[in-house]
């Protein structure tokens, strides 16, 4: 139970019940978990290139030649990759960072993956880079930072745009998502 108690969103009663569940499971079941963390914890890494999660030292996104190469999409985590990828509409290549700056917990530049970044962009090969950090205050300094460091190149730096939600209610929406939408509005075609 304690252990499971240390895993993020578990609280001591779905810990409980976790341990309990695994207990009721036949021998079989509760070691393929048990396998599967230890695959997953010797088999996985990240991706040289972008960081991604990867089983093979580059990624499947990296390595696939019909990916647009000359526009990296920067993103905090593996996770936010993943949610972009689902859209269906990502024909580019990735960029994780691996956390997002945050000064007062001690996450400085050097924590992150931007290094790596500005060293991809300054091949030559790369056109647009589109900074999808999450739209908050550590997000927003990320990008921020991040486009600063890319203002003296010829890369094109571009952000996720924000705003209101498909189907959402103007009546409901709070002011940072409000001024986000006015801002960000763009021209019917």
């Amino acid at each position: 139970m304690k252990q499971f108690a240390r895993l993020p969103g578990i609280g001591p009663r779905t810990a409980e019940r976790l341990a309990y569940f695994i207990l009721q499971q036949s021998p079989e079941d509760a070691l393929a978990l048990s396998e599967a963390i230890q695959t997953v914890k010797s088999q996985i890494r990240n991706c040289k290139q972008c960081f991604n999660l990867s089983e093979q030292d580059l990624c499947e996104i990296c390595r696939d030649e019909r990916r647009d190469q000359s526009i990296i999409c920067v993103v905090e985590q593996p996770g936010d990759l993943i949610s972009l990828e689902e859209t269906g509409l990502c024909n580019w290549v990735y960029h994780v960072l691996l956390g997002r700056l945050a000064p007062l917990e001690g996450v400085t530049p050097d924590n992150l993956t931007i290094d790596q970044l500005i060293k991809r962009v300054e091949t030559g090969q790369v056109k647009e880079v589109v900074l999808a950090t999450n739209p908050n205050m550590e997000g927003d300094g990320t990008a921020l930072y991040i486009s600063s460091l890319l203002s003296d190149t010829s890369v094109k730096v571009s952000r996720l745009a924000r705003g209101l939600p498909s189907g959402g209610s103007i009546e409901y929406a709070n002011k940072s998502i409000l001024s986000d939408a006015i801002r960000g509005r763009t021209t019917l075609e």
